[in-house]
Order: structure tokens, then sequence, then C-alpha cells
């Protein structure tokens, strides 16, 4: 007969402790630990271990084909997901709140439902008449879609079993699903974990697709224990920023497709509206001739994006100079920094500076260090650089500028939006018609393109200038 036993878990990352304390000793969250019932054999000792069977051990040769996708017809979406939906998969979407998760899943679960799919959609913090209210403003009332408004994990299964298999079943969102078999409060370790498992283990079973929409912390990671993410197949975060209309969905877990593919959406008053061509949403309107702008071409996953790097430099109105970065790395700033007055002899640490990545995006490339040094020596300069002109490549501490890989891809982008020139680094022989390569070797020779009004203390190899 089992015992009730009291436990306490971290709802941060999972650790057990045997008693409760403000601070968790694994991950050093604060007021993060909370009670949680458990049951456990009565009696110290272990439970007695059963004989199991043997199975069958195989080569890795296989025959199998590729696992069959079932598309969503949202085109953005599908290409994240790696094609489509694979049937018995389980996939997690995380975001802000009010970045549209559910907006974007109700669109999915509509668009797969009129193309003849049968989709579930069980809304477990919304009322139903709120979610018809959605459906209405974004015109998908007339969609066939099931819908349903529950949080009791034994009241979905039973309702899902009742009848045939959907194609596409969308949980919003996993917090709130709770199982009687436990005494914790809804949202905890313990309930999050039973209910995500219960549900990946039907869709395995009847081979329908899974969608969980999960809550997340205040620092952007997927609120609960990483067991849930490790239980899904693909975990996809939906990112954007209050202050623009665009939306990025970006893979970070995929077991049958890439995981550095992005899908971009436009917020409209219809829901979001996919962008077939997202270089010239983060581009825009390139009139202006202010210096400390720079064009990078970038890669995401198999899509080339060119995005703007706008950069300020400003003399420093207090003792310690300021850095302020949105959309990229402040340590990859501080950096590109030391090595621009170290390596070239600018003298920009010692005034304030501000970088930003247009249109909202979040670039983690090492290649878009050139286009960063480039916008920071032309506002440092006070020189406006050629306006037809993208720049990629990565700066190393010695101030030597590295090939960026899949340097194709980006210049075929550029050519087709029209830009004439390419600043890569030496070694890049890739021809393009109608684009004009220039090599640089280090900043040195970068200086030559925005740098001209400045006075070098320094010579290329980082020695005083006679």
């Amino acid at each position: 007969m089992a015992k009730s036993s009291i436990s306490f878990a971290c709802q941060s990352c999972g650790t057990t402790h045997s008693k409760w304390s403000g601070r968790c000793d694994a991950c050093g969250g604060w007021n993060t630990i909370v009670e949680e019932g458990a049951a456990i054999p009565a009696g110290s000792g272990a439970r007695p271990r059963l004989k199991g069977r043997a199975f069958a051990l195989e080569d890795l040769k296989t025959e199998d084909k590729e696992p069959p996708r079932r598309p969503t017809g949202i085109a953005e979406f599908d290409r994240v997901a790696g094609g489509g939906l694979v049937p018995g998969s389980a996939l997690l979407v995380g975001g802000d709140p009010g970045v549209g998760k559910s907006t974007l899943i109700l669109q999915a679960l509509a668009s797969y439902a009129r193309s003849g799919g049968q989709a579930v959609y069980i809304s477990g913090e919304e009322a139903m008449a709120q979610v018809r209210l959605r459906a209405a403003r974004t015109d998908l009332s007339s969609a066939p879609v099931a819908l349903g408004s529950a949080t009791c994990i034994e009241d979905i299964l039973s309702t899902l079993e009742s009848g045939k298999p959907p194609g596409v079943i969308a949980i919003d969102s996993i917090q709130t699903i709770w199982t009687s078999a436990l005494d914790a409060a809804p949202g905890t370790i313990a309930q999050v974990r039973t209910a995500s498992f219960d549900l990946v283990r039907y869709a395995k079973s009847t081979g329908a697709a899974l969608i969980l929409v999960g809550h997340v912390t205040k620092e952007g990671q997927i609120a609960g224990p990483k067991a849930v993410e490790h239980l899904v197949d693909a975990v996809l975060y939906f990112e954007g920023e209050r202050g623009h209309h665009f939306r990025v969905l970006r893979a970070v877990k995929n077991r049958f497709g890439p995981t550095d593919e992005i899908g971009v959406f436009e917020m409209t008053g219809r829901g979001l509206a996919e962008v077939a061509n997202p270089s010239a949403l983060f581009l825009g309107d390139r009139t202006s001739q202010s210096p400390g702008t720079a064009v990078f071409a970038g890669l995401e996953g198999t899509r080339p994006l060119l995005v703007e790097i706008q950069a300020l430099v400003a003399q420093a109105s207090y003792g310690s100079p300021r850095r302020a970065v949105v959309g990229w790395d402040t340590g990859r700033l501080a950096m590109l920094l030391a090595v621009l007055d170290a390596r070239a002899g600018v003298g920009i640490s010692a005034s304030d500076v501000y970088l930003n990545v247009a249109g909202g995006l979040k670039v983690a490339e090492p290649a878009a260090d050139l286009a960063a040094a480039a916008a920071l020596i032309s506002s440092f300069a006070g020189e406006a650089l050629p306006r037809e002109t993208v720049y990629f490549g990565e700066i190393s501490l010695s101030g030597d500028v590295r090939p960026a890989p899949q340097a194709e891809l980006r210049l075929k982008e550029a050519a087709k939006l029209g830009f004439t020139t390419a600043v890569v680094a030496a070694g890049t022989t890739i021809e393009m018609p109608g684009l004009k390569l220039v090599q640089v070797r280090d900043v040195a020779e970068l200086m030559g393109f925005a740098g001209r009004g400045i006075r070098r203390p320094f010579d290329r190899h980082g020695k005083v200038e006679s």
C-alpha cells in the first residue's frame, strides 16, 4: 500500500529538495521551490524488479523512406517545421505573452482543415466564445476546426479517444493542463510533465500530430522543466518586439528537419500574414544618406536575409562610455570595439556606442562582424557608406577578416535586390553577374571605405605611427 510523501521541487530546473528553501541550490532561482505530493512504496526497500523480455538488435542499415508530412498550408510555418507536420510527432511552440502564438496556431489549424484534414483545437486559457471572436477577426469562422475548452487531461484524452483520431491536435497551453492523479497544482513541474507525457503518448499511438503551446519566463525560455522539451520532437520560438509589426518563428530543436530555419510573419488587422521576401521588409526604404548604416547579407537556415545594421558613435557624456545594443550580442560589440582600436587605431572605445539591427531582428551570426564594423567606422568618421553595398565576414581578434559560409546564397540575394558591390573577406572567388566583389584582408583595409577622415595613431599592425 502506498503512503503519501511530501517533496519540494524547483519550478525552474526540476531539482527535488528534501525541504523548502528560498533559493534553489541547483539553478540559483529565488522562490521557485514548491511543495508537491507524491506516492511512494511503503517501507524503505525498493520495489521488486520484474523480469523483462529480450528484444532483437538490428544494424544501422535502413530502407525506410522519409517520414510523410502533413502541410498546414501556411508556407512559413511549414518551412520551420521541416516541410510540414510529421504524423505522431509532438511540437512545442513558445513565445512572449501577446506575441501571437494562439493566432498562429489557429490559422495553421484552419488552413489544414480547409484542405481536407481533421483538426482539433483545445483551449485551456480561454473560453470558446473568446476563441470564436478571434476566429471572426481573422476570417477563420468558416474553417471546419473542432473547438473545445478543457484543462483536465483525463477529459481531453477521453474526448479524443471517443472518435476517429484527428490529423492535428493543438493544446493551448500545456501549463493549464492538470491530472487528477497528482495532488500538485496546475502549472507545476509534476503536472506539466505528466500531462505532456500523456499527450505525446496518445500522439505516438494514434499518428496524430500534436502542437503544444508553452509559456515563457521573463528570460525568454519556455517555462517549466527541460524534460518537456526533451519529450517533444520539435521546439519553436515565436519572437517579436512589441514596437514592430512583424514576427519571427524560429526552430531550436527539430528531429525531422533543420534547426536554423526561420519563418517571417507580419501582424495585420486580420491576423498574421506571411512575408515572402523578408529582406525587403527588414531593409525598408533606404533613401537616407546618413553615416552609420551598413547592410549585412546574412543567412538564416537555407534562407538568405539582408538586414540593415545601424550604429551611432557619440561623445561620451560621463566618465564611463555607454554601450547600448539591440538585436546583437553585447559581448561581441565590446570585442569588435577593442579590435578596431588595437588593430586599426580607430580610437572609438572612449565614445558612447549605440548599435541597432533594423526591424527588431536578432542576429547571432559571426558573419555580421564586418557589417557592424563598417557601420561603426562610418558613424565615427561621419562619412556615409555607399548605399548599394553589402557586407559579410567574421573578424578575428587579430583583426583579420575570415570568409563566411555559403557566400553564393548571400551574393545571389544581394544581386536580386539590386546591390552592386559586396565587401567580403579575401579569398572569396565567387563571381556574380552585376555584383562587384571588394576583398578586404583585415580591419585596417576596411578603413579605406568609410574611415578616411579618421586620424589613426596606429598603423595596420597595431604599432604607433611615426
